[in-house]
């Protein structure tokens, strides 16, 4: 059966943001729940201190090999939330998450949440997604 979504916007404003206010999804088999995603080097170290872009692209990058392990992509995700130290800096840097979004055509459900701090404290965003197919 054919994975079917259907976008919920009851204003249009966040679709110029690049998110979906929510997905429905139909006809769905599996569902990846996907762990907090940092910026972590393959031997679990802490990367990029001090530079939000960087980490926010190895976050994707993470986030991108957990679901490819899954048998799914960025398309699949349908909910993504965002945990940061510092919400100004990363909407200095939201082009990095943005444009890897719209390259893979979709606008998940999205929440962003400013922390106190991550489990690492060198570390400053975790993305946090759901994905269906």
């Amino acid at each position: 059966m054919a994975v079917e979504r259907a976008t919920v916007n009851p204003w249009s404003w966040s679709v110029e943001m690049g998110y979906n206010q929510g997905e429905i999804v139909s006809g769905h088999t599996r569902t990846l729940y996907c762990a907090g995603q940092t910026a972590m080097s393959g031997e679990g170290k802490p990367q990029h201190d001090g530079d939000m872009a960087a980490q926010l692209a190895l976050s994707l990058d993470n986030l991108e090999a957990v679901l490819a392990e899954g048998g799914m992509a960025l398309a699949n995700l349908v909910r993504l939330n965002v945990y940061t130290t510092d919400v100004d800096l990363l909407f200095q840097h939201y082009g990095v998450l943005a444009s890897r979004l719209g390259a893979a055509g979709v606008a998940p459900a999205t929440t962003m949440l400013g922390v106190t701090r991550l489990a690492i404290p060198t570390l400053m965003v975790e993305l946090e997604g759901t994905a269906v197919g």
